[in-house]
């Protein structure tokens, strides 16, 4: 699955316009409002923003890996809100669907998440379970034909928005075996949203609580059609979406320094530019050094991904994806704590976007596995394979 590369590149042209003519000068506006103003998500689906990894078959755009990182780099280039919007519908709400699910379900769902017109969210992470994804305590008790689904999942990507979860529940014992992956529709009985979360950054993304209270949700509502796949479906899942957070974090470090130079050229001090300093320009070659290592990183794993086996887990794939996203998501941190100190004052500032960004950035180190959980992945399969 991928786009021919001339429509391609007539795509990420458009999207680059898209970003420098309606969005970067959005950015205020999200920042104040803690919103994504509607006629710009309006806009996205128009685009076709929200199928970008759907195939074409279910009315996406059909990206291959490589070409979904390229598109995320250039999203990365503005405020991450924007990103988030469609980030669960081209990502981990919908791959799992696309990955395992029947024929009948990806008929149903994926024509209407490809149009923006169903938002869906990853429904894993919960008060007790977060980087042990296997620990959850969701529970779907069958009854008859349908499960009775309990629990409260937490920090869940786009739940306000969400027409339907694909949400993970407990259907057998404590192993990781146990697990299942559910499509659950947002309005059934029982499911309720907690108040939005109030985030250090990231203002127009939306989170929250999901809770769960005796859910009625049919059986055949399994992802797949059979009970405890679900963590090796989360794990496939999450393979593809730390690749695509690598090459966003790229693209938001290519947007700090490309601030920071800005600033370096036009803010004097002693009667000089301060770019001009040796110590300002060892900080701008830190960085630029920085997110060429780690773009370079990402697109030679991406490609490797789109080399494996479809449908298939490759753990030395599913390594590289993590140290991927282990090096990338540190890196812009450090690239936006160079840009925040190279602004000096002024960089401690809500005026400047760096300040922002310094704040937005730290999330990427969090979510899809945090830095330490990527150590991991790739410490074990390293031993494994020697």
């Amino acid at each position: 699955m991928s786009l021919d590369q001339e429509t391609f590149y007539l795509l990420k042209s458009t999207l680059q316009r898209f970003i420098q003519e309606r969005l970067v000068p959005a950015e205020n506006d999200v920042e104040e409002h803690d919103k994504v103003p509607d006629d710009i998500v309006d806009d996205m689906k128009e685009l076709g923003l929200f199928g970008l990894s759907i195939p074409e078959e279910y009315g996406g755009i059909g990206l291959n890996m490589a070409q979904e990182c390229e598109v995320a780099y250039e999203l990365g280039r503005t405020a991450l809100a924007f990103r988030s919007v469609v980030g669960t519908n081209i990502g981990i709400g919908s791959q799992g669907i696309l990955m395992d699910g029947t024929p009948e379900q990806k008929a149903e769902y994926l024509p209407r998440i490809a149009s923006g017109e169903l938002i869906v969210s990853f429904a894993l992470t919960e008060p007790d379970a977060g980087s042990d994804a296997a620990a959850i305590k969701t529970r779907a008790v069958l009854d008859g034909v349908d499960y009775l689904i309990s629990g409260t999942k937490r920090f869940i990507t786009n739940a306000p928005r969400a027409g339907a979860f694909t949400l993970m529940a407990r259907t057998g014992g404590a192993e990781a075996s146990g697990i299942s992956a559910f499509v659950v529709p947002a309005g059934l009985p029982g499911l309720t949203l907690g108040k939005p979360d109030r985030k250090m950054g990231q203002r127009g993304t939306k989170t929250c609580d999901v809770n769960l209270d005796n859910v009625r949700v049919p059986a055949a509502n399994i992802i797949g059609g059979t009970p405890g796949k679900g963590f090796k479906t989360a794990m496939k899942v999450l393979d593809r979406g730390r690749l695509h957070i690598s090459a966003l974090a790229c693209g938001m470090a290519h947007r700090i320094l490309g601030e920071s130079i800005a600033y370096a050229q036009q803010r004097k001090q002693f009667g000089q530019r301060i770019g001009d300093f040796q110590l300002v320009q060892a900080m701008l070659a830190d960085s630029q050094a920085e997110l060429l290592a780690g773009w370079s990183l990402v697109q030679s794993v991406a490609h490797r991904y789109d080399a494996k086996v479809s449908g298939a887990r490759d753990p030395e794939v599913s390594m590289q994806a993590s140290c991927a996203k282990m090096f990338t998501t540190e890196m812009v941190g450090r690239v936006a704590d160079r840009g925040v100190q190279i602004h000096g004052g002024s960089g401690y500032i809500n005026e400047y976007k760096v300040e922002r960004f310094y704040r937005d950035v730290r999330l990427l180190r969090l979510y899809e596995g945090t830095t330490q959980i990527q150590q991991l992945v790739i410490g074990k399969q390293l031993m494994q394979s020697a």
